[in-house]
């Protein structure tokens, strides 16, 4: 067990891809997070789980390996059942079709290949005083292993009569456990008593669709009053990167799309999906996402911002923060390069020779944003550690002038006089005159 204090976005160390998170608090006060691991270079996930809990959102525990594919008994079992699933890659859905004649040449679309056991999006729940985490193999299958301890860990698998990705599972003030499953087309059904087991005749299909509701995979669902929320990855931009959310008075539908609650576009130029939860954890609510890292649609890392609802029970989308359920960033303090939340261009986060993360493939022209920093006094200068060379111009919030500029020489610290207002600011920096740059932090004084 490790412990990760004073946590930002990302979340976690830089060497822990942990995606598609689903949180929950659990009875012991702690709000856990179970998502699956980006291990490999170029392949989504892995054949592992672990679990992280906290119990203020900014100081976290990595509770290690919580259940891996070797404990799931069907998957190489030729008798095993076999389950239709709604992934139909050969037959398209209409906003799939029209983002691969745009995306692909010829308009064909690549299937992507896994080995047969690799772990993809899971999800947990306490009932009865078990734990019970849900989870899908990249053949399909879905299952369900019990544990004592919401850390896991979990056992004794048993397949579920159905077959997908990305389950999920809900708790109802009355003890009802409900299920749900999918991509593109949403479903669920009520879990017997045991957790293991569907209610007979309670399946409901195209609970949320593609057409009607832009889902494109990642079901979750939660209660807030009266009103169910279904979160989900969505289409509605053109590709999957924003989670959005419908709302309904009973947990299996029907459900009326409302809106976005966050978009990863821009956290890296191939950021491709989203995948997250809400929850709502020491009074204030929060949606868990994921976001790209390294020039790749893998390499996925757990973010956090808390929401806010309206009075009507919607949700504000939210940006894309550096301080994600931390503090904004203070005078004198380093702001790591890899913070960065927001970039445009070629830009993008990866690790550098020293191992460190840092703003890299940087052209003219290209921006990386920073939210936030927080001042009590006016900030006078602006240091840049980098190497390679270039010119940067810092805009405070949406200005259209800079409020600094700063010319960076090979392999050095430089510092630049600057003009910062007292208050909490968006920072951009700007790129110009490029030549092999490399951002690692910043400080404000």
């Amino acid at each position: 067990m490790k412990e990760y204090k004073d946590c930002r976005n990302a979340v976690l160390p830089l060497d822990l891809h942990i995606p598609d998170p689903e949180a929950h608090v659990m009875p012991d006060g702690r709000v856990y997070v179970y998502g699956s691991w980006d291990q490999e270079e170029n392949i989504y996930c892995s054949k592992e789980y672990r679990v992280f809990s906290s119990d203020n959102m900014i100081d976290w525990v990595d509770h290690g390996k919580s259940f891996d594919a070797s404990q799931v008994p069907w998957v190489f079992d030729e008798n095993a059942p076999k389950y239709p699933s709604s992934i139909y890659w050969s037959k398209p859905t209409p906003f799939l079709k029209k983002m691969i004649e745009k995306d692909t040449e010829g308009g064909k679309l690549e299937i992507p290949k896994f080995p047969k056991d690799m772990l993809f999006a899971p999800d947990a729940i306490h009932k009865d005083g078990k734990y019970y985490l849900y989870f899908c193999m990249a053949d399909s299958s879905e299952g369900v292993a019990v544990a004592d301890k919401p850390e896991g860990p979990f056992r004794d698998a048993i397949q579920l009569p159905c077959g997908g990705i990305d389950p999920a599972v809900f708790v109802d003030e009355d003890g009802q456990a409900y299920f749900y499953w999918g991509q593109f087309y949403a479903h669920g059904a009520k879990l017997k008593d045991n957790m293991v087991e569907f209610e007979e005749g309670s399946i409901v299909n195209n609970i949320v669709t593609e057409e009607e509701h832009y889902f494109h995979e990642g079901s979750s669902l939660r209660k807030r009053e009266d009103t169910y929320y279904i979160v989900y990855s969505s289409m509605v931009r053109g590709k999957p990167t924003s989670l959005a959310y419908a709302t309904s008075k009973s947990p299996l539908g029907p459900f009326m799309y409302q809106g976005v609650i966050v978009d990863n576009d821009g956290c890296d130029p191939q950021s491709w999906n989203n995948h997250g939860s809400i929850e709502e954890v020491n009074g204030q609510w929060y949606v868990f996402y994921h976001r790209s890292s390294q020039n790749r649609q893998q390499k996925r890392r757990l973010c956090i911002e808390p929401i806010f609802f309206n009075e009507d029970g919607t949700i504000q989308e939210v940006q894309m923060t550096s301080q994600g359920a931390g503090r904004p960033f203070g005078i004198n303090e380093r702001v790591e390069a890899f913070r960065a939340c927001q970039l445009s261009g070629s830009v993008y986060i990866a690790p550098s020779k020293n191992r460190d993360e840092v703003l890299t493939g940087i052209q003219d022209g290209d921006e990386a944003v920073f939210r936030y920093v927080e001042w009590d006094t006016q900030s006078k200068e602006i240091s840049i550690e980098a190497s390679g060379s270039g010119e940067i111009h810092i805009y405070l919030d949406y200005e259209k002038q800079a409020s600094g500029s700063i010319i960076l020489e090979e392999g050095q610290i430089v510092a630049s006089s600057f003009q910062g207002t007292p208050g909490k600011h968006q920072i951009k920096l700007q790129f110009n005159k490029i030549k092999e740059l490399q951002i690692h932090a910043l400080y404000f004084r």
